[in-house]
């Protein structure tokens, strides 16, 4: 079979102009072409009079060998890559060896456990929130009653933050072994909808990942894996080997039990700040991480669709736009745009009684009237933040307090319009034309209060910029919620090859709390190879 990329359709075409396009394309005449399937479809609307949508096509053909040689060299031409995942290894039928533990049920995590679960080793998963269905019901008493539960929230709890975001299934990591299509094939199983497959930037939104995440751990439970809901791990068990080497040998849990272990997925999420100081104070290694802190920015969608698409806006081909900004100041920061959610809600974060911290969300539908966006200033260590690896969580917590205060200490979130913050002055009375969605509400007030001089700073030098790109971008009552802190792990648990931690055997730091993914997908591919490498030495060792 042969894979045909980059075959560019207009938006109304039918399948009958895309089986001659593809005909056209490889030289051939349709009796040759068996069977073909589309396996990715995107747009390219760099030109808004002429949006074209984007295929990639695997073909069966007649003469496959003939075609191919004909097209020798030819970039978007090639054969149909493979896929499917294979196992480096696989547990003995009935294996009783020490069982390997995963911490953190998010996306990196729940495909670890997976992984391990399909290769025979029987995971226990230990999350410190509660199940999926419980802790939707806990977030949504933040939202709609301001009453917050430190385990069960935005951050923690099964599905992780993810859960609670747009489900955006994308990514940039290089991905040679395609460990992302195996991403998706397990989510469609799970009860994702099948388009994610083809289209190229996949989105599930809250409701389905919520029932997604009940799916796989039903899988995973089959396969002999086992869940512990409402448990955190407090402290790490390390000891020295014979030869002088530290090893993990066994986790403290919340509910007072000591759990004997060798093998020890990390998959903690980038708000597990308790878990960071825990491993430092044990000598796990671990340096602080550049991040990026700002705000949450809203707009019509209509306004984003007419930007990104021009008189196509609305077409049903192409459903509500996202957009992708970043700008270089003049002080030298980056400002850029972050987890654009279309069509979705601006959603209350913390996980952390008197602080704020927001996030963005969407449903599958994308279909809330406003567009939001992180918009966020890079921030580095040597320069914002000097000290030892958790120097990044107290820069982080200053500010979601003083953004707790700033909203009224009540878990509403300070907001400012892009008018007045470009002129200088607190924002006050209602608002314009731009209602914010964040719940349980925002105070209009001055940014200023509750994110450095410097961010301030590189936001004003941002947003003109970014109006002259995206019209409406910078329109005097557009709303920035603040404060957006968790873009990524302020920490990175320092990894080698064998994807171990550099100076603690057995300990497999994973995922986007470890500082190696952003978001689900590239934690879910993460949590792919850490198994896998964990498979291997487990089993090893029991040869």
């Amino acid at each position: 079979m042969l894979r045909l990329t980059e075959l560019k359709l207009p938006l109304d075409h039918t399948s009958a102009d895309l089986e001659a396009a593809l005909c056209d394309r490889l030289d051939v005449t349709a009796d040759q072409v068996l069977r073909y399937a589309i396996v990715r479809r995107g747009n390219d609307a760099r030109t808004k009079a002429r949006i074209r949508l984007v295929y990639a096509v695997d073909v069966s053909l007649r003469d496959e060998a003939a075609v191919l040689a004909r097209h020798h060299g030819a970039k978007d031409v090639r054969l149909t890559p493979d896929t499917t995942w294979h196992p480096p290894v696989v547990a003995p039928p009935g294996w009783d060896g020490q069982r390997p533990v995963v911490i953190g049920a998010g996306p990196c995590g729940v495909m670890a456990a997976l992984i391990l679960a399909q290769i025979g080793l029987r995971p226990i998963i230990i999350e410190r929130g509660p199940s999926v269905r419980t802790r939707t019901r806990d977030t949504w008493g933040l939202w709609r009653k301001a009453v917050l539960n430190p385990e069960s929230n935005v951050q923690f709890g099964e599905g992780g933050a993810g859960t609670f975001s747009d489900g955006k299934l994308y990514s940039r990591i290089k991905d040679p072994r395609q460990l992302g299509r195996k991403v998706l094939v397990e989510f469609v199983k799970a009860g994702a909808p099948e388009s994610i497959l083809i289209d190229a930037h996949p989105h599930i939104g809250t409701f389905r990942l919520v029932t997604m995440v009940m799916s796989i751990r039903a899988t995973i439970e089959a396969l002999g894996g086992e869940y512990r809901f409402d448990t955190r791990v407090d402290d790490f068990e390390i000891a020295e080997d014979a030869a002088g080497a530290r090893r993990i040998t066994a986790l403290h849990l919340s509910d007072g039990t000591r759990l004997a272990a060798s093998h020890v997925v990390l998959a903690v999420g980038h708000s597990a700040r308790d878990t960071f100081a825990a491993l430092h104070d044990r000598g796990v290694a671990m340096v602080a991480k550049p991040f990026a802190i700002g705000v949450r920015i809203e707009h019509p969608q209509a306004w984003i669709d007419r930007a990104r698409y021009g008189a196509a806006a609305g077409h049903k081909a192409l459903g509500p736009a996202a957009y992708a900004a970043t700008h270089q100041t003049r002080s030298g920061r980056s400002v850029y745009s972050f987890c654009m959610c279309p069509g979705g809600r601006v959603v209350a974060a913390t996980s952390e009684e008197g602080r704020v911290a927001t996030n963005g969300m969407s449903q599958y539908s994308r279909a809330e009237f406003n567009a939001n966006s992180g918009l966020v200033v890079d921030i580095d260590p040597a320069r914002d933040y000097p000290g030892g690896p958790l120097a990044g969580v107290a820069f982080q917590r200053k500010w979601e307090s003083l953004a707790f205060t700033a909203g009224g200490s009540d878990y509403h979130a300070p907001g400012q319009t892009v008018g007045d913050l470009l002129a200088g002055r607190a924002s006050s009375g209602a608002f314009g034309s731009i209602v914010p969605s964040y719940q349980p509400g925002v105070r209009l007030t001055d940014l200023g209060q509750c994110l450095p001089d410097y961010v301030i700073a590189a936001l004003r030098d941002a947003l003109p910029v970014f109006g002259r790109q995206i019209p409406g971008y910078d329109h005097p009552d557009v709303v920035m919620t603040g404060v957006e802190t968790r873009t990524s792990s302020p920490v990175r648990i320092t990894r080698g090859a064998d994807f171990i931690s550099t100076n603690t055997h057995g300990i497999y730091p994973a995922g986007e709390g470890a500082g190696y993914a952003g978001g689900i997908l590239s934690a879910a591919v993460d949590g792919i190879k850490v198994a896998e490498a964990l498979a291997i030495s487990l089993l090893a060792k029991a040869d």
